[in-house]
This record gives structure tokens, C-alpha cells and sequence, in this order.
């Protein structure tokens, strides 16, 4: 006799403890909203500096947020590592209302406004509570209603429901990868996320931001296999470099012909970014397929 199988009932976002719930009163409404995703070490904080302040030199208003318990994203646009909303909320005994705004929010270079949200001790919470009470907390504020662009700068290659929380307020995930196995494996994990995410909320894939290489053709190789697009490129420059020790965005470096044609790559990627991106779909991969697909022939 054959016994049918029972269907698993199935859950919305939210439901279970594998993902975590966007609060509808949280959305983000009236700017456009961009995270930043990559791999450990890639360059996420360093690129997300540099486009917002593209963004701000078009004219926009720019909130960066950095999720990220060593809170180092904003560093280069505001000299200093800024404190958390996780400090401030414990030294207020999380009493919200005895909060002013510039206890957690710092203008950076060219105007960019820059919000660390910090995270808990190691081991000890989800990073993606941190980032809710972030964004109630400019909310509350009515700190986005006056932002055109906010840019999300996502820990590492993290892919738990706590980090990717970010997604459910972006518009457009865009990854930061270079042109080797282990960033590209690790972009596909995010892809993967990415797509998750995109059945229950409006958050799509944006593209591919190539870093800190001198050609792309791994990079291509893998778009080309899963559906994915590369936006910018950015190659591996010691100008970059040095700007970091610096405490500096590309824009206040002194200038070189291969800096400006950096900038000249932000500001494009930027208004890319503004005037709208195509919605892509891709069909992440297998682990085997990537060992399969990347390498010389």
C-alpha cells in the first residue's frame, strides 16, 4: 500500500526561526536604498564610502549606515570610529527617548551623514536586531525623510537571517567580489541570500562590483553562468590603499591621472545607481558547479 507523503505547510518570511520578520511600519520610504555585500576583507566599507560620497557629489542626500560590529565603515568620512547605536542604546538603558540625534548620528565628508550600528558581544545576539533598532531609531527621528540615498555597508559574507536584514529594506543588493575563486564563491552564497529574499520583499539584485582587480574575466565567467551583470569596476591601486591609512575617501586625495579615472568610475557607478538598474534574477550555483566553472582553461 502506498503512503502519500504529507506536504510540509509552508512558511512566510518571518515565520520559524530562520528569518526575521520586517516590521511594515519600518519600511523605509521616499529615498532609494542600496546594501552592500561581499566578502570578508573585499572592500565593502572602502566602496561604500566612496559611492556615497559619488552620491553626495551629484547633489543627493546620503545616509550610510555601517553593520558591523568593528564599526569601521564610516571612518574615512568622518576621521574617527563613531560610536555605535548599540553603545548609546545601553548607556540610555535603551530608553529610546532620551536619545538626541547626534548621539548617534555624525555628518562625514561632503555632507554624508554616517550611522554605525555596532552589534552585540560575539556569540551572544543576531546582528539583525541591531540593524532594526537602527533604522526605528532615524525613524523615530525622522531622520530619512529628508535622505535621498541610503547605503547599507553589510558585515562580511554573512549570510544568517540576522545579517541579511539589510534586504529587507534595500531596493537593490549589489556585491562587492574580485576576480578569484574565493570571492566569487562567496558572492554566490550572497546571490543566493539575495534571491531568498526577493520572494517576500521588493529588495532585487543591482550587480556586480569588481574590486581591487586588474581584469574581471572570473567575474564574467561566473555572471555570464548565473544570470548577473558587473556594474563597475575598480582596480587594485595603492592609492586605494594609502587612502584608508589616510583616514580618507578617494575625493580628498591628492590627484593623479589613475585617481581621477577612480572617481570618474564612482560618480558613473553612481549615477547608474540613481537612474535605476535593471531587476536581475539570477540562479545561484551549486558549490561543485563554481569548483567546476572558475580556472584557467
Amino acid at each position: 500500500m502506498n503512503i502519500a507523503t504529507p506536504k510540509r505547510p509552508t512558511r512566510a518570511d518571518g515565520e520559524g526561526s530562520l528569518q526575521v520578520q520586517l516590521d511594515p511600519q519600518m519600511k523605509i520610504e521616499g529615498a532609494k536604498v542600496f546594501a552592500v555585500y561581499g566578502k570578508g576583507g573585499i572592500g565593502k566599507s572602502t566602496t561604500s564610502s566612496n559611492l556615497s560620497v559619488a552620491f553626495s557629489k551629484l547633489g543627493k542626500r546620503v545616509l550610510q549606515i555601517g553593520c558591523d560590529p568593528k564599526h569601521d565603515s564610516t571612518f574615512t568620512l568622518t576621521k574617527r570610529l563613531i560610536p555605535t547605536v548599540i553603545d548609546v542604546l545601553e548607556q540610555a538603558d535603551f530608553h529610546t527617548e532620551e536619545l538626541r540625534v547626534d548621539d548617534f548620528v555624525f555628518e562625514g565628508y561632503n555632507g554624508v551623514m554616517c550611522v554605525e550600528a555596532g552589534g552585540p558581544p560575539a556569540g551572544t545576539g543576531c546582528g539583525g536586531y541591531v540593524v532594526g533598532q537602527t533604522v526605528k531609531l532615524l525613524k523615530e527621528h525622522h531622520l530619512l525623510d529628508d535622505t535621498d540615498v541610503v547605503v547599507f555597508d553589510v558585515l562580511g559574507d554573512v549570510v544568517c537571517g540576522g545579517f541579511a536584514s539589510p534586504l529587507q529594506h534595500a531596493d537593490r543588493g549589489l556585491i562587492v567580489a574580485a576576480n578569484d575563486f574565493d570571492s566569487i564563491f562567496a558572492m554566490n552564497r550572497i546571490v543566493a541570500a539575495i534571491s531568498a529574499k526577493a520572494k517576500n520583499y521588493p529588495v532585487r539584485l543591482g550587480g556586480v562590483i569588481a574590486n581591487r582587480s586588474a581584469g574581471t574575466d572570473q567575474i564574467e565567467k561566473f555572471n555570464k553562468a548565473v544570470g548577473l551583470k558587473t556594474l563597475a569596476h575598480f582596480p587594485d591601486l595603492d592609492v586605494i590603499r594609502r587612502s584608508r591609512l589616510k583616514k580618507a575617501t578617494l575625493f580628498e586625495m591628492e590627484d593623479s591621472p589613475e585617481l581621477l579615472a577612480v572617481r570618474a568610475e564612482y560618480l558613473r557607478l553612481a549615477e547608474t545607481l540613481w537612474s535605476g538598474t535593471d531587476e536581475l534574477a539570477p540562479d545561484s550555483l551549486k558549490d561543485r558547479e563554481i569548483f567546476d566553472l572558475l580556472g584557467y582553461d
